[in-house]
């Protein structure tokens, strides 16, 4: 960086220098930066090429997930989503201990222990986590894809939103194979309660199971509304809605 001495005060780039005005006045430098062919081609940033590799999988990883899962998810509201997935589908691709670096997949991570562990319990919606949400016990029977919750009392076994008048309860299954993006989603009839001290069996029952070569992702849902002379109205866009996965097989 040096200073210009000249009549005329210059701002931009000519020539590959760059003038600019700064505190100490105008001042230049030349272009700075490492070209995109040193990247591309320089045995000493194949680390750097390894990482923009996977972050560029993890990427096309989350938004294939998220679009998966969009019959479920469009009313669930997180400005966080798109972050918190990327780092925890990170954390899932690190667990491919059968690819290069630069090379491992998401999609091969999900199939280990560890992988699954990770991704287990992820709440879409971090304003609204199940486990702070129903304070019931639920069940899973993972040959139909079945969730049910025995004499449920909502108003004393669930932390409702204020304004809350209703619940609705349904559950889904995901097979979705981050390699190929190929998905089949199988989701519940919506359950839908007054939020009173009223028990009830609530069943949610998936159609099917849905086929293809991916790992199946069993998630519950919740979403809360508010009654106005008769009809429901989805509390403040989805803002309190759950959505979260209960086990991945």
């Amino acid at each position: 960086m040096a200073k210009l001495k000249s009549l005329i005060k210059i701002e931009g780039t000519l020539d590959g220098m760059t003038f600019y005005k700064g505190k100490d006045g105008y001042l230049v430098r030349t272009k700075g930066g490492v070209s995109k062919n040193r990247i591309e081609n320089d045995p000493a940033f194949i680390r750097t090429r390894e990482n923009g590799s996977e972050f560029g999988h993890i990427a096309k990883s989350g938004k294939v997930f998220r679009q998966a899962l969009t019959p479920m998810l469009a009313d669930v509201k997180d400005r966080t989503l798109t972050a918190r997935m990327m780092k925890i589908l990170s954390q899932i691709k690190n667990t491919d201990s059968t690819s290069v670096r630069g090379s491992r997949q998401v999609g091969i991570g999900l199939t280990t222990p560890e992988g699954k562990s990770i991704l287990k319990e992820f709440d879409f919606n971090s304003n609204a986590k199940l486990k702070g949400v129903l304070l019931a016990d639920y069940q899973l029977n993972t040959t139909t894809g079945e969730v049910t919750i025995t004499d449920f009392n909502p108003m004393q076994q669930m932390n409702a939103p204020g304004g809350a008048t209703h619940v609705s309860f349904s559950s889904g299954i995901l097979n979705l194979d981050f390699v190929t993006g190929e998905k089949d989603v199988q989701i519940s009839p919506e359950v839908n309660l007054p939020i009173n001290g009223s028990l009830v069996d609530v069943t949610m029952t998936p159609p099917a199971l849905p086929t293809g070569t991916g790992q199946n992702l069993f998630i519950m849902k919740m979403t809360f509304y508010q009654e106005i002379n008769g009809v429901q109205y989805m509390l403040n866009n989805g803002t309190f809605n759950v959505l979260h996965i209960v086990e991945i097989l």
